[in-house]
């Protein structure tokens, strides 16, 4: 299974999780009278929108290079990204405002049954998270890193919400307002993982250099190369699931430059062998006097 496919499988495992735990959380939350589970529900239907854009990125950034996009359409990804990013922030500030207004606004307890169906989501959206993580990990995609950190904060914001129920139906009345303040809490917590999310990102669109263990590899597959004496610079840029890199390999200066551009070529091919997330792979040869 290649990347790409690894990706978008995950992303249509989040769509039906997300969908499904809404439809269950927004009637948990209208027959059992909590405002947190609610509040769950609202963050779970955002998400829905949010994996469709994740897949959409995926699907988009993996198109192969044309005269337009010489370096291929990754890039796109982390703009996605930002959008999910933005489906966040919305979900968390429509929960905020909502659970401030329900603070002083008197109601009644949850329902105790509630709590089953909390404990149930919380195991299986923790799952989900573990899940889509270790697959965004195995396609080497932001986005699809995005999607599960939705799962790990619909987790929280679930946690959230148990723990604000348990409250208010344990102490009884007067202590109805719990339950809004667990829904509170949960909104900082999604504000907290949005910008988790986003810096990432922004350093990808930016160019920013995260990528030392990358280099240090490239670096020791290309001392396997022969004609190649040592390497100078190394400049690593992400875009989507793939990494670009210009690379100055230093050669003997005596060499012909036929025999340089030979072994340009050779270490272009080796370094996408072994290291297959490599994209655009460019070589500039230095020569050596030594």
């Amino acid at each position: 299974m290649t990347k790409e496919q690894t990706a978008i499988k995950a992303t249509y495992f989040s769509i039906a999780s997300n969908a499904l735990l809404a439809l269950i959380k927004g009637l948990a939350g209208f027959f059992g009278n909590s405002y947190a589970l609610t509040a769950d529900a609202i963050e779970s239907t955002t998400d829905i929108f949010s994996s469709l854009l994740v897949l959409f990125g995926i699907k988009y950034s993996n198109k192969p290079a044309d005269d337009n996009h010489p370096y291929g359409h990754g890039r796109a990804e982390p703009l996605v990204t930002f959008l999910v990013v933005g489906f966040l922030i919305t979900s968390a500030t429509i929960i905020a405002y909502e659970s401030i207004g329900n603070i002083n606004t008197p109601h009644e307890l949850p329902a105790s049954w509630t709590l089953i169906i909390l404990g149930t989501i919380i195991l299986w959206k923790e799952y989900s998270f573990r899940l889509v993580m270790k697959r965004s990990k195995e396609a080497n995609s932001s986005s699809l890193k995005a999607d599960a950190w939705h799962h790990r904060s619909d987790a929280i914001t679930s946690v959230a919400a148990f723990t604000g129920i348990s409250i208010a139906l344990f102490l009884g009345k007067g202590y109805e307002s719990a339950d809004d303040l667990a829904a509170l809490f949960a909104s900082g917590f999604i504000f907290y993982n949005s910008y988790k999310i986003f810096r990432p990102a922004l350093g990808e669109i930016m160019d920013e250099h995260l990528y030392d263990d990358l280099v240090v590899e490239i670096r020791k597959v290309s001392l396997q190369v022969q004609g190649v004496e040592s390497t100078e610079k190394c400049f690593i840029r992400k875009a989507g699931m793939k990494y670009h890199v210009d690379l100055h390999a230093i050669v003997n200066a005596n060499i012909t430059v036929r025999e340089g551009h030979d072994i340009s070529h050779l270490l272009k091919d080796t370094l996408r062998a072994e290291i297959p997330e490599l994209g655009h792979v460019l070589i500039h040869i230095e020569p050596s006097y030594s």
